[in-house]
């Protein structure tokens, strides 16, 4: 069975698309953020606003464009055990696209995307960010947040 990785970003905008943050939180725990330099000018009013704060506020979370693929393959290597294989869950597709981008369109085979927007209890995921008090569209808090509403679906036999 797969171990679940959890991803959320945060990026400028839906049209002109770059990515600002990744937070991953793996089914067991573990956890992962960076920030990256990104064009402000193409930030969204929402961004500007409810994003933006929120950076900085983790240490060594840092990390160039270019520098961002070695890091994942890194934390991914580190937590991987044996020939385990990840899939890499995400609510939005703009998420995984991202992500994509920041692998520089080379995922390894042992990493395997899956949409779990259907799987996510949102009064679960609302209450999450309550309990705990961590704000929302901060990418490391809502991966949490993810990994804590999720449920998997049972699946229909005939």
């Amino acid at each position: 069975m797969a171990r679940k990785i959890f991803i959320d970003t945060e990026f400028t905008d839906f049209l002109n698309c770059h990515l600002i943050s990744l937070g991953m939180v793996a089914g067991t725990g573990e956890e992962f953020y960076v920030e990256v330099p990104y064009p402000h000018a193409a930030c969204s009013e929402f961004v500007r606003e409810a994003v933006i704060p929120l950076l900085g506020s983790i240490e060594n979370a840092q990390c160039l464009f270019e520098d961002l693929r070695h890091r994942i393959l890194s934390w991914l290597s580190l937590i991987r055990h044996d020939s385990e294989i990840f899939e890499i869950c995400f609510d939005f597709q703009t998420d995984w696209d991202l992500f994509n981008d920041a692998m520089d369109y080379r995922i390894p085979d042992w990493c395997r995307p899956r949409l779990i927007a259907r799987n996510i209890n949102e009064l679960l995921r609302y209450s999450f960010h309550k309990k705990y008090n961590l704000p929302e569209h901060h990418a490391l808090y809502d991966a949490r947040a993810n990994r804590y509403a999720f449920r998997e679906r049972q699946s229909v036999t005939s």
